[in-house]
């Protein structure tokens, strides 16, 4: 069985993608695969390189990111371009590592996602699990944790698909409105009612 992981900006998904990992299941995350795939030699970057040109790339020739980020952020066109090489590698790259998890006696796989519902990415995996916490919480904890301003805080949030929107597209909401233990408890009740247990440690 395949999860997909997912949550809103401060609400605790990296949390809970540790507590799972740390319970040997394996989780794959969309954003560590992204910034693999782009490495030197690998298909998407040649692609990338092959569009944009050598001004993409930094000296020793792995992507600038930041300059990437600015020809993209005022070009509609060329961000979709970008993301018509990066977005199939990626989703290639995650469904082969689950596979091969799956192939290796692996009950139950993670696939940590942060887009999951915005990029349609569902039909990817078996189930959906989100991350849910209360929407004056979750700004409170970005404030604290990135030491935004209020303002800054609101507008990364709301550059997002609202929490309550992934909540009502989710098939299991776990609640993180507390502390980190009780989210673990959550976590470990969850895959016990759901007779995952084959797999914990």
């Amino acid at each position: 069985m395949i999860i997909g992981l997912t949550g809103g900006i401060a609400t605790g998904k990296s949390t809970a993608s540790l507590i799972l990992s740390e319970q040997g299941i394996p989780v794959i995350d969309a954003d560590i695969i992204a910034r693999e795939v782009v490495m030197p030699g690998k298909e998407a970057y040649e692609k990338i390189v092959a569009f944009f040109g050598d001004d993409v790339l930094l000296s020793d020739k792995t992507l600038n990111r930041a300059r990437l980020g600015e020809i993209i952020f005022n070009n509609s066109e060329k961000r979709l371009k970008l993301n018509e090489i990066v977005h199939p590698a990626v989703r290639s790259e995650m469904k082969k590592q689950a596979e091969l998890h799956l192939s290796d006696g692996n009950p139950l796989v993670i696939m940590d996602i942060p887009l999951l519902f915005e990029s349609k990415l569902t039909h990817m995996v078996d189930e959906t699990w989100l991350i849910y916490t209360h929407p004056d919480l979750q700004l409170r904890r970005l404030m604290e944790r990135d030491g935004y301003s209020e303002e800054q805080a609101l507008s990364r949030i709301k550059s997002q698909m609202p929490i309550d929107e992934k909540k009502e597209l989710a098939d299991v909401v776990i609640e993180n409105n507390g502390t980190k233990e009780d989210l673990k408890q959550k976590l470990l009740r969850l895959l016990q009612e759901d007779k995952k247990t084959d797999f914990m440690k």
